[in-house]
């Protein structure tokens, strides 16, 4: 089967909700704290919107995609700013030891084995290195998987995946559901309805309408996220033996404890 993962990437210059915009904003002012001074490398970084800002912290950053066509989208905003190549997350194309943080964002549900990612996670990082990942959170009683996902994982699961592997994992919540626009509070059992009929729309000018019903408003995606262009949120602390029903979004910091 061929996968068009452009349908299910938030590419810049398309039409989203401002809460969209705001959480892309937040996953990497978050990993930004994580950032300052090290070697980064993004895994799946989409079209990129972090890169730019990530760069102004880290002291190097790689990254990509293992979709070519996706990769034109960074490629042809940053240039020669930032170093870009294609690559499976499941085969990362560096050396042992060579990285600070690995980051994948959005995009562990997409990979057919997450342990194997996880182990070239370890190889990569040195030691203390961490892994940051940010998910939807499946634990959602109106959660919608993304057509081509194999596999979700929330804080129960992650914790036991990177567990498995050496790391200690710490979690947190982004976007509380309980601070959502009136709106998407009163749509929410329609939306686990059409979730559960199999009807939520999967073409881009479907998902637009739903969007517009859902957000109202809509704004274009940024091509390079900056400093202040979302209020920054502190997410909150989650326990990692618990699954969470309060936050649309999990982060999860796990650091590599092997030698």
């Amino acid at each position: 089967m061929t996968v068009d993962y452009q349908s299910v990437t938030e590419l810049f210059g398309e039409e989203v909700s401002t809460e969209q915009v705001d959480r892309i904003c937040n996953r990497y002012y978050w990993a930004g704290t994580y950032c300052r001074g090290k070697d980064v490398l993004e895994a799946a970084c989409g079209s990129g919107q972090g890169l730019g800002y990530l760069a102004g912290l880290a002291r190097s950053i790689r990254a990509g995609d293992y979709a070519f066509d996706i990769l034109r989208y960074p490629k042809s905003h940053y240039g020669p700013r930032i170093s870009l190549q294609q690559f499976d997350a499941q085969r990362i194309p560096f050396r042992d030891h060579s990285f600070d943080v690995v980051i994948l964002f959005e995009a562990i549900y997409y990979l057919p084995d997450a342990d194997i990612f996880v182990e070239e996670c370890r190889r990569v990082l040195r030691q203390g290195g961490r892994v940051l990942v940010a998910t939807a959170n499946k634990d959602l009683f109106d959660f919608n998987p993304s057509p081509y996902s194999h596999r979700y994982y929330g804080v129960v699961e992650m914790n036991e995946l990177f567990a498995r592997h050496g790391f200690a994992s710490e979690f947190f919540g982004n976007t509380p559901v309980d601070a959502v626009g009136c709106r998407q509070r009163f749509l929410r059992p329609a939306k686990k309805i059409a979730v559960d009929l199999g009807i939520i729309p999967k073409t881009s000018q479907g998902k637009k309408i739903l969007k517009r019903l859902l957000f109202g408003r809509l704004v274009r995606m940024p091509a390079e996220i900056e400093e202040g262009m979302a209020r920054y949120v502190e997410p909150a602390r989650l326990s990692p033996s618990m699954a969470d029903k309060n936050h649309k979004v999990i982060y999860c910091a796990a650091t590599n404890e092997g030698k």
